[in-house]
């Protein structure tokens, strides 16, 4: 089999239909790739508008576990998955027709352990058709992902990137359970152990941007673990920038990623009840692990006067605890 779909399911009933039958929708016979649902925990009526597509598709399988998170999800499906090249896809996303088949043609033509293209982020769930031109014939450059990171802004979502599972397997990558950003990590980890990269210039991916998202989510549980989850990526950050010896652009690359996580987490701390005492115990962790002052978050990625000058109040430490303070002064005292 070539190619393992994997979706995690937790209560979109409103998207699942979109996103499956757009993977129905891409020239693929049914004997080249498996769709697996991991079914984590849905509550709603999502599983059972997948087994209305088992009827007429003898290639889409539907695994049962307990609610484990998005990271979980995912390694259940990896686990299972039959395919020689893995691609991981949201339930709420969607692909353009006829788009995966000729990504897939050119991951094993070149024998790729990683290929990328282009997502388009909307609020439509109808844009069906790829602005691409898919019948010409694409060059590609190979890159070590080393050096593909140093020269693109690469993504942190995963749903990016199409990845051989020999590979996936040879580097023994799985997602962190139980946490936000496990996508930076993993990708991460990804890019940085291949030898094999190359980008084809295919408008394929649609990614939905969902009012009322886990990640918009201001529940004050939640916001807090989002705070604490980015603090935990920008940690994990600190090894694979030191594995870098040469490289000076990925260095670079990947420090300007690990201080977006402090940079956004910052900005989520002044809109969150969390203690001044807890927010330094964070902002001295960032320090520990040259995360913190922000000396490498400005640059390509991230440019422009807010940007400019959030940095420079962020980091005049005790000016931001100020800020800190004023933003929510009963909630965020020391007592």
């Amino acid at each position: 089999m070539k190619l393992s779909i994997i979706i995690p399911v937790y209560n979109v009933e409103l998207y699942i239909s979109g996103c499956i039958q757009s993977l129905l929708n891409q020239g693929l016979s049914t004997s080249d790739y498996e769709i697996i649902v991991v079914n984590d925990g849905s509550k709603d009526k999502s599983i059972e508008i997948v087994k209305q597509f088992q009827l007429d598709n003898n290639n889409i399988f539907i695994y049962n576990k307990e609610n484990g998170g998005v990271g979980s999800a995912r390694n259940y499906g990896l686990n299972l998955a039959k395919g020689n090249y893995i691609y991981f896809i949201d339930p709420d996303d969607y692909l353009a027709n006829n788009t995966l088949k000729p990504i897939l043609d050119c991951a094993k033509t070149n024998n790729l352990q990683v290929l990328t293209f282009i997502s388009k982020g909307t609020t439509a769930t109808n844009l069906h058709d790829s602005v691409t031109d898919i019948s010409k014939a694409f060059s590609i450059t190979k890159l070590s992902g080393i050096d593909y990171i140093g020269i693109n802004s690469y993504k942190n979502e995963v749903w990016w990137y199409i990845i051989k599972k020999d590979f996936l397997e040879e580097i023994s990558l799985r997602f962190i359970e139980g946490r936000w950003m496990e996508d930076a990590v993993f990708t991460a980890n990804l890019l940085l152990n291949a030898n094999n990269v190359a980008h084809l210039p295919i408008d394929t991916h649609r990614h939905v941007r969902v009012a009322g998202s886990a990640m918009t989510s201001k529940e004050p549980s939640h916001y807090l673990k989002v705070i604490y989850d980015n603090a935990n990526a920008a940690e994990l950050f600190m090894p694979l920038i030191k594995s870098i010896k040469k490289n000076k652009d990925c260095i670079e690359r990947l420090k300007t990623r690990q201080q977006s996580f402090v940079f956004f987490l910052m900005i989520r701390m002044l809109k969150s009840t969390i203690k001044l005492k807890e927010a330094r115990k964070i902002i001295e962790r960032m320090q520990a692990v040259n995360a913190y002052p922000l000396n490498s978050f400005l640059g390509n990625d991230y440019n422009g006067f807010t940007y400019s000058l959030l940095v420079k109040l962020f980091n005049i430490k005790n000016l931001y605890y100020l800020i800190f303070l004023i933003s929510n002064p009963i909630l965020k005292s020391k007592k």
